[in-house]
């Protein structure tokens, strides 16, 4: 593509101050120079960019030119226009605000819509009286992006290891392609991630903890693609093993025992103690202070999930000594 000359001094007048003398010029001898072409850059374009509309041999020492939507010269069709001897640009009935002129004839129109589309007439007026004519072509194609998707899922709350998911991709098209994410990563295809050939639906034969997160689907056309809005899974596990804090199980009588249980699971479980076997209290933490030998026995945490079902324990066995005179 031709660098492009800085437009001229842009003192803009109104159309009527050049119309009477391009009426005057406005006759046709057959080219004695290298023939002037239009192209379009780039031919075809979609709605909202810009084209340029680049002349080719363009004569020097010219009066001025005029740009006309259409291939007819009238007044009605005038767009812009350059003055050479005063460098000034003026504008007609046709000027739409969105184009800028080059002193070297080229023509920018920005941010096109469909009615912009058609031919542009380039109109020179030579010093020696003469005027010559030359059409240039473009056309604006209407690029269709995808709509924005968005999903369906038939559990947002599956069970671990027993519930199939099945999540749905709208709209569905044949002219769409697919693809999957997961808390913004590509969701990669694996043994247990089953996507049919059109990959607008993924189904989890049974969810596992890891696949907990945001989901998102996408859709692709040849002009573009778009993510859907993101949907959020659920998966309730657990509870697990719990683990009883600090694991050492001796003591002294008169020291302050302390216990905490932890056992991963969504939702949170629910936590209960037991010493020997009788309920001691309901909670994560046990504290008992000042224990004494009839302490001693048998700790256990309790954990329970009411969303999955699951019960879990662990027990420890504590010993609790008098102190030893020396």
């Amino acid at each position: 593509m031709a660098p492009l000359s800085a437009p001229p001094f842009t003192q803009r007048i109104t159309w009527k101050g050049l119309l009477l003398t391009a009426s005057l010029l406005h006759f046709w001898n057959p080219p004695t120079t290298a023939q002037v072409t239009i192209e379009a850059q780039p031919p075809k374009i979609s709605e909202g960019k810009d084209v340029l509309l680049l002349v080719h041999n363009l004569p020097q020492n010219l009066d001025g030119y005029f740009w006309y939507k259409g291939q007819m010269t009238g007044v009605q069709h005038y767009i812009t226009a350059y003055a050479a001897d005063r460098q000034i640009i003026t504008s007609g009935p046709a000027y739409s605000g969105r184009v800028t002129l080059y002193s070297n004839g080229s023509l920018l129109i920005q941010n096109v819509t469909q009615e912009d589309t058609g031919s542009y007439t380039l109109e020179i007026i030579k010093r020696v009286g003469e005027t010559r004519g030359v059409t240039g072509y473009f056309n604006v194609t209407l690029y269709s992006k995808p709509p924005k998707p968005y999903i369906t899922i038939n559990n947002l709350n599956p069970r671990q290891n027993k519930d199939v998911l099945a999540f749905t991709c709208e709209p569905q098209s044949e002219n769409y392609t697919y693809r999957w994410w997961l808390s913004g990563q590509s969701l990669p295809v694996s043994p247990r991630v089953k996507r049919p050939i059109e990959n607008s639906n993924l189904i989890l034969p049974s969810v596992m903890r890891n696949e907990t997160g945001a989901y998102q689907c996408e859709i692709r056309n040849r002009y573009g693609g778009i993510r859907s809005d993101p949907v959020t899974l659920n998966a309730l596990y657990g509870p697990d093993l719990p683990s009883i804090y600090p694991s050492f199980a001796h003591y002294r009588s008169g020291e302050n025992l302390y216990l905490s249980c932890f056992a991963d699971s969504n939702p949170p479980a629910e936590y209960s103690w037991t010493i020997n076997g009788k309920f001691q209290q309901s909670g994560q933490n046990l504290s008992i202070p000042q224990i004494t030998t009839k302490h001693s026995g048998l700790y256990a945490c309790s954990v329970h999930n009411s969303a999955t079902g699951r019960r879990n324990s662990k027990s420890m066995r504590v010993k609790v000594s008098d102190w030893t005179l020396p």
